[in-house]
């Protein structure tokens, strides 16, 4: 079998299940010789494999014979504490599988992750992480992997993807605020992509529940000093905020040191909070009080989808494939 232009397209085990007329349950069992199926069954599907070219993963030889299941892992950016924390987190759950991870930089540039996905396309059993070029190819380029995406939607059924729903926790916190007496609450939001991010969607939700008026917001690039330009610029337009929102931790942390350098002190004059739940959040002064997403868990259930993925045991229903998050009262707000 063949793709244009890229030479030849893995043969998958969705190919072998559809050839011989049976479920990937049924190519997994007979590849792997279980005895749960009929004699005739398992020779189509046999015949099926041989036809096709199929070539197994090392992770269904290894089922049997115990060989090491590598998985590439795709983090967009390893300076940023909260992506080094998101690939710690996988590297543990692959950890306690005894499988092997390669991680793979991508600097958040689409050049780079197309190379990437090139390079390892042979040399891993499956590929999980933060993608963003367009489904079709990812597709082409991973060549029938397992792919499971993380914090990014997907359409059809070659993919996985881990959903991350921080609403109920951002609702907790704009609570939290207007419980402590704030009405003007402001949010720093991120300025990589031209519309407003999801989380600021959740954040004009909250302040409508809380019978609040839209916040004001300033944009700014994912960084401690893009935070910090960020609050200047929202203060000095609206000098009576007493609240901000930050939509991830680290631009927060740049948010803290504005507020010294500009006379608030936090949270008497001015509360934050942040989002992500990043360790670093508890060596700062005062300590970021943020919405916090369970890291841990997420590295987890990505590795949990990629082996049942791998295995054709069947993947976890979308509605299960979705991180939560908590608010994480500290000294900020």
């Amino acid at each position: 079998m063949a793709s244009s232009g890229t030479g030849p397209r893995r043969v998958t085990i969705d190919d072998v299940a559809e050839a011989a007329g049976v479920s990937r349950q049924t190519v997994s069992r007979a590849l792997n010789d279980k005895g749960e199926i009929g004699v005739s069954t398992k020779q189509r599907v046999l015949d099926a494999a041989l036809a096709l070219g199929y070539r197994p993963s090392r992770f269904a030889r290894g089922l049997v014979r115990q060989d090491t299941v590598s998985v590439g892992l795709v983090i967009p950016d390893l300076l940023n504490p909260f992506f080094t924390e998101v690939a710690a987190a996988a590297l543990e759950a692959a950890r306690g599988r005894g499988w092997h991870v390669v991680v793979y930089d991508t600097g958040d540039r689409v050049e780079e992750e197309r190379g990437t996905l090139e390079v390892i396309a042979s040399q891993v059993d499956a590929v999980v992480g933060y993608l963003g070029l367009p489904e079709e190819e990812i597709a082409r380029l991973t060549r029938g992997l397992p792919v499971v995406l993380i914090d990014r939607a997907h359409h059809g059924e070659r993919f996985s993807s881990i959903r991350i729903d921080g609403e109920a926790g951002v609702h907790a916190a704009i609570r939290h605020l207007t419980g402590a007496g704030h009405r003007r609450i402001g949010m720093l939001d991120h300025m990589e992509r031209s519309e407003p991010s999801v989380r600021h969607a959740w954040f004009d939700a909250a302040m409508a529940a809380c019978g609040l008026d839209p916040g004001s917001v300033a944009r700014a690039d994912q960084s401690a000093e893009g935070g910090e330009r960020a609050l200047q610029e929202l203060l000095a337009e609206h000098p009576d905020l007493t609240g901000v929102f930050v939509f991830n931790d680290i631009i927060a942390f740049g948010a803290l040191r504005a507020a010294r350098r500009m006379g608030r002190e936090v949270p008497r004059d001015l509360a934050v909070i942040g989002f992500d739940g990043l360790r670093l959040g508890t060596l700062v002064e005062p300590p970021l009080t943020t919405v916090a997403l369970d890291i841990r868990g997420l590295g987890a259930l990505a590795v949990e989808q990629a082996a049942r993925l791998l295995t054709g045991s069947g993947p976890l229903p979308a509605d299960e494939l979705v991180v939560g998050a908590e608010l994480r009262l500290r000294g900020s707000g």
